[in-house]
């Protein structure tokens, strides 16, 4: 018998580690310092699920000074520091990770919109990285990362797997309409304080479902149809 995907493609953010608060409060406190009046809140909005290089016009406009790489650099020196010292995995997904990944021999991969040293670094801290060897895929090292599918075809392509056969685990909008995008499957991990998006927000922006625990997942894919 046959399962009803033939790969799960992760994003890393928000979904298996709990980075998001970490270096949304980084980010803020550097826009703050650099005469951007905006709040946690704001930022969190603005933000999540993006690349700061990609609004790198908005950040000008709203600092009134240029964006340029020493800033950038600053930023991640700056957010690495903070994630290593507070970093932890999402309440649920090191023991949904292992099951999945037991379940389909292998064929999970990690496809985020994040720089391959953070995202690298993330997965080796909370006991993630051995089951996501060699599958690491990020959006810095394509032509255009989320919304658009690029990072979510080359995780499954790299994976030998169709894109409509591989199921995607997202929790933001933005990521939710890349694997739209890339013709995939999209579940919507929502926990009640997540603070970015509405479940009707990830449901309109074409996930199928949303569920709030990643602990839930071996049962959801238990439940799928053979």
């Amino acid at each position: 018998m046959t399962v009803s995907f033939d790969a799960i493609l992760f994003d890393c953010d928000g979904v298996l580690v709990d980075s998001e608060v970490i270096t949304n409060r980084v980010l803020c406190t550097m826009l703050n310092e650099r005469g951007w009046a905006i709040s946690q809140e704001e930022c969190t909005r603005e933000f999540i699920g993006k690349m700061v290089k990609s609004q790198a016009a908005l950040i000008e406009e709203k600092t009134g000074k240029p964006f340029n790489q020493e800033w950038l650099d600053e930023f991640y020196v700056r957010r690495n520091e903070a994630l290593r010292a507070d970093l932890v995995v999402i309440d649920g997904a090191l023991d949904a990770v292992k099951y999945l990944h037991a379940q389909l021999d292998g064929q999970i991969a990690v496809a985020s919109g994040a720089d391959r040293f953070k995202v690298e670094m993330q997965l080796q801290k909370v006991g993630l990285a051995p089951y996501f060897e060699g599958r690491v895929f990020s959006g810095h090292e394509l032509p255009r990362t989320k919304p658009f599918p690029d990072v979510y075809l080359a995780a499954a392509k790299a994976l030998g797997a169709a894109p409509e056969r591989c199921l995607v685990i997202e929790d933001s909008v933005t990521g939710v309409l890349a694997g739209v995008a890339a013709g995939a499957t999209v579940w919507a991990y929502f926990p009640e304080d997540q603070g970015h998006a509405s479940s009707a927000q990830l449901l309109e922006a074409g996930a199928s479902r949303v569920f709030s625990h990643m602990g839930d997942l071996p049962e959801m894919w238990a439940a799928l149809p053979r």
